[in-house]
């Protein structure tokens, strides 16, 4: 998709981009690519795996389904499959996903994994090093997510244990675990989801909560939660939206701190917003904590050889531990020279303008709203770049920069 010039000096391959450089080929590189194509803007992604989607594809589990419903999903200038349900699953994603990248001829630079990016003050581009070759661009866009690395804790003994120990970006299915203890270190969505499977297949899950927690039904008298809280934003503060939905949570699933699932004090909505941190839609996990099919228990004390023992005081044993401890961005490790990124590889700047910095430096999907975010930013960054490249380009009719330009 991109337009880009190949040069060979000294035996360094280097390739000069026209458009803007795209670091990432999940939804968020996908759809600025498919926003700046409709402003005809080129741009050249770069992705690190062999695929699009690769957290989808590569890293997560069977049962996976979208939370919400597939209209808050969408990305720009394509709608799902109308015979797509309510709440697609994992590969009709990947479905729609693949779709995309066909409809609008993005075709990413595959097995390019970014070492280094890093603007250079004295020829004004920003100059980003792969395994292969160093791309030079007047743009940059963060598209890596907010999610590219799985986060795997420290917890004492853990080296210890005999038995598999996992994170949830490998777990497929709870299959292979019929009849087996199964130790799951986190309540997010992905936890209480494992933990589901795993009940499905019989096995025997123990979930680890070890902080509060806010549990939402997905769903009520039909209507999606998210849906509800969206509508009610447009006419009521946060504050309020809040507490209707701790309302209608009680109302619909009961008091969750008599299961061991303790509310944050503050809202979901309110939370969300503030550190990112997503409420639990609930998909059927809470009914088999109630029936006592899934374990909750306190945080972890120690891992032992078999077992783990928990800050109550109780110790049991476990044929395997499941890590739903979630991902990070790993920004950081590889764009230097800027200070537009804080240590946890988030923008400093909150939404709704985190998408733009310095020197040509954009970030499309760091908003932890989802695709809805995504999108925004898609289609913010894509205009701001637009006004400037047809500014270049009018430069180059009358000659008067010496900027190449695609022919």
């Amino acid at each position: 998709m991109g337009s880009c010039k190949k040069e060979y000096e000294s035996q360094v391959k280097w390739l000069w981009v026209h458009g803007p450089i795209i670091v990432g080929a999940g939804p968020s590189g996908l759809a600025v690519a498919a926003c700046l194509k409709e402003n005809g803007v080129p741009s050249l992604i770069l992705e690190r795996t062999d695929c699009i989607a690769s957290l989808w594809q590569q890293k997560s589990y069977n049962r996976l389904k979208l939370h919400l419903p597939k209209q808050f999903c969408e990305l720009p200038f394509l709608k799902f499959p109308e015979n797509f349900p309510k709440y697609p699953t994992k590969h009709q994603f990947i479905s729609y996903m693949e779709s995309y990248a066909k409809h609008f001829s993005i075709q990413p630079n595959f097995n390019q994994v970014v070492q280094r990016a890093e603007f250079d003050l004295v020829s004004g581009f920003w100059r980003v090093q792969t395994q292969d070759f160093q791309y030079f661009s007047r743009w940059l866009i963060v598209a890596s997510g907010e999610n590219a690395e799985p986060v795997i804790p420290k917890i004492l003994g853990i080296e210890k244990f005999q038995g598999p120990v996992m994170h949830t970006s490998v777990y497929k299915s709870g299959s292979g675990f019929k009849n087996l203890r199964v130790l799951v270190v986190g309540c997010g969505n992905s936890g209480m989801e494992v933990s589901l499977d795993l009940c499905r297949h019989k096995a025997i899950p123990h979930m680890v909560v070890r902080n509060s927690v806010h549990i939402l039904p997905r769903e009520t008298f039909g209507i999606s939660t998210f849906a509800i809280a969206m509508a009610l934003l447009k006419w009521l503060p946060l504050k309020l939206v809040d507490k209707f939905l701790l309302l209608l949570a009680n109302f619909t699933l009961g008091n969750t701190d008599k299961l061991g699932l303790r509310r944050p004090k503050t809202g979901p909505i309110e939370l969300k917003n503030a550190t990112g941190k997503t409420p639990v839609l609930d998909v059927g996990a809470l009914s088999q904590i109630k029936f006592g099919k899934i374990k909750v228990m306190e945080g972890v004390k120690e891992i032992t050889k078999n077992g783990a023992k928990f800050m109550d005081g109780q110790e049991k044993e476990f044929d395997s531990i499941i890590l739903a401890t979630g991902y990070k961005s790993n920004v950081p490790s590889w764009l230097k020279g800027t200070d537009f990124f804080t240590r946890d590889g988030m923008p400093k700047t909150p939404f709704p303008n985190g998408w733009k910095g310095e020197n040509g430096l954009y970030t499309v999907g760091f908003t932890r709203r989802g695709l809805l975010g995504t999108s925004s930013d898609a289609v913010n960054i894509a205009g701001d770049i637009s006004d400037q490249w047809m500014k270049i380009k009018g430069c180059k009719i009358r000659s008067c920069g010496s900027y190449i330009l695609p022919r």
